[in-house]
């Protein structure tokens, strides 16, 4: 392994074993299912419970961390429950742009700090798959206004450890103060909007079209 993805990996799991409790979490909820996580940089792992991911992001040290694919499946075998083999491959691109993906070939697709990853690839979720999306940069409330989703459950954090709540949906998604939300807010300020429950992040279902 190159010291330089030694390196870029340590930095992402400076909490050790966080997204792997996350993403396990979620795995246990939606199932088995192809991944495409744009804006990934170098967090692998949603290989841990994965057996497909596509990662995508523009950034050079991702593109240079993910070149050193013996590297990349050292950290992901280290964590991996054997005997499950992981396959993955990196894009790297703007997620913006068209991508080199099928459309509706991924049941979930992952946002967490990435910006407005539902406005521009929802397109390769299938009905019926899953969004992971977080508060950050506005793209829950993105989703939220969006007649491709629905809000199936949310995701809780506490002492580190990650729990999906099904329960009270109708209670999430409530704005702190009145405000009308669109699309052309969301883009000018560039944030979540403040609601009055805040869980770590949500899962959105793609409704069918």
């Amino acid at each position: 392994m190159k010291n330089l993805t030694r390196r870029l990996w340590d930095q992402q799991d400076r909490h050790p074993g966080d997204r792997l409790r996350l993403f396990t979490a979620v795995v246990e909820f939606i199932g088995e299912t192809p991944v495409l996580y744009p804006g990934s940089f170098v967090d692998v792992a949603a290989s841990f419970v994965f057996d497909s991911v596509i990662y995508v992001d523009n950034d050079r040290q991702a593109t240079r961390f993910f070149t050193d694919r013996t590297g990349v499946d050292e950290i992901i075998e280290r964590h991996r429950r054997p005997p499950i083999t992981a396959s993955w491959r990196f894009i790297g691109a703007d997620y913006r742009t068209d991508l080199d993906v099928a459309d509706e070939s991924v049941g979930a697709l992952f946002s967490l700090y990435a910006g407005f990853v539902s406005e521009h690839c929802t397109r390769y979720l299938r009905p019926g798959g899953w969004l992971l999306v977080n508060p950050s940069h506005g793209d829950a409330a993105m989703a939220s206004i969006s007649p491709d989703y629905r809000l199936g459950a949310v995701v809780n954090a506490r002492s580190g450890k990650y729990k999906i709540a099904l329960g009270d949906l109708e209670s999430y998604l409530i704005p702190k103060r009145p405000t009308t939300i669109t699309a052309e807010l969301l883009y000018e300020t560039g944030r979540g909007i403040a609601y009055t429950r805040s869980p770590f992040a949500y899962l959105f279902q793609r409704t069918k079209n």
